[in-house]
């Protein structure tokens, strides 16, 4: 066996390994692995259980398009929209040690020198109604002073509703910081669904979304997973699992290539795969312990296929639209309905719902709701 592997390496010329094995250039330029025992195969045969998170650097970050220029702060990288002064993506990894606060929040709103083109600032939010929300939680910038301080740069900020900010947005940022907790590390891409026609603030048209996403891979053994977020920008009290969608959805409702250093078989796998129960959900039922979750129930997706029919899917996305669909919200005249930036206050009884079905019948949900509407209508 020694022979063996004193002749193969005559034959390639060795590098650095990155993983247990020796890697090494054949002649010809392949590179290959060799193994103790002799054996040796092409890198890009390597089974993917064998690629560890510590062996992908920048992971987190998606595939850009050629006008756009990553910037890199201490604890996120972006890509920033002069079009809609905000960021198209905020990506970071978040670890267990990062949720570990040391530094307090600043609340000093900066323009970020590293956007040369300029970004918004204060005085396009002032009056709008909208809070300057962040893409990059501060809250998970508070291992260090650095991070904390830059999370409050306008290139990470984006309008708000602020039922949405302070709310179920909020409720979310908190759950993946349970999730870094949980799983030791995640790496995390979030930002607002930027399209044509949008609303806009102040005098430098800061544009107003109506969804935000968000992107969640944890890349650790035993259980490889990822899981997707869009929420309409307006105040809710759902549980969170109904928001959650596929990597795949939110790749085609904004057009961005998530996770692109994964290999591609293990890239399909997990950005088309849903598993809800894989996900802890604990720090879901409530913001500050107050919301429990509730009771719903699946209705059929209002998606249509590529043959033009109804889709048979049911889904318990309050979108309305199943996975597989989520990306026509864009596509069709129908929206989300919203509601108001203040969550409504609950009557004590339930009553039927006074909102119509799309065949004209009433709806035989129960609510509690004030404007006697469940939550679909």
């Amino acid at each position: 066996m020694k022979q063996l592997i004193l002749l193969l390496l005559a034959v390639f010329t060795t590098s650095t390994s990155a993983f247990s094995q020796e890697e090494a250039t054949t002649t010809s330029g392949n590179e290959v692995l060799l193994y103790e025992d002799g054996s040796w195969m092409y890198t890009d045969s390597v089974l993917l259980d064998n690629i560890r998170p510590s062996e992908i650097s920048s992971l987190e970050i998606p595939t850009t398009q050629t006008n756009e220029v990553v910037i890199a702060h201490t604890g996120y990288s972006l890509s920033y929209s002069e079009t809609h002064e905000q960021a198209n993506w905020v990506a970071y990894e978040l670890t267990n040690e990062e949720t570990k606060k040391t530094w307090q929040r600043t609340d000093k709103f900066l323009r970020d020198p590293k956007v040369k083109t300029g970004t918004a600032y204060h005085p396009d939010y002032s009056g709008s109604g909208y809070d300057r929300g962040h893409l990059a939680p501060a809250s998970d910038m508070g291992w260090s002073a650095a991070a904390m301080a830059e999370s409050f740069y306008y290139s990470n900020m984006s309008p708000q509703e602020p039922g949405f900010n302070r709310g179920v947005w909020k409720r979310l940022e908190g759950l993946v910081r349970t999730w870094a907790v949980d799983y030791e590390s995640i790496f995390i891409v979030t930002g607002p669904v930027l399209t044509n026609g949008l609303t806009s603030i102040g005098n430098n048209k800061v544009s107003v979304p109506k969804y935000y996403y968000k992107v969640i891979l944890d890349y650790r053994e035993p259980s490889i997973k990822g899981i997707g977020f869009i929420i309409s920008n307006t105040s809710s009290s759902e549980q969170l699992q109904l928001y959650a969608v596929t990597i795949d959805s939110v790749e085609k409702l904004t057009g961005i290539d998530f996770f692109p250093l994964l290999a591609d078989d293990q890239e399909n796998s997990i950005e088309s795969t849903l598993d809800i129960k894989s996900w802890n959900w604990k720090s879901s039922k409530a913001s500050n312990g107050k919301e429990k979750l509730k009771a719903t129930t699946s209705v059929q997706c209002k998606g249509v296929t590529k043959a033009g029919a109804d889709c048979n899917n049911k889904t318990l996305n309050v979108s309305g639209y199943c996975h597989q669909h989520i990306g026509q919200i864009s596509t069709t005249n129908e929206r989300i309905k919203t509601t108001p930036s203040t969550t409504p206050k609950s009557s004590s009884t339930a009553v039927q719902c006074s909102g119509k079905t799309q065949a004209g019948n009433r709806c035989k949900r129960r609510t509690t709701s004030s404007r006697g509407r469940c939550h679909q209508h």
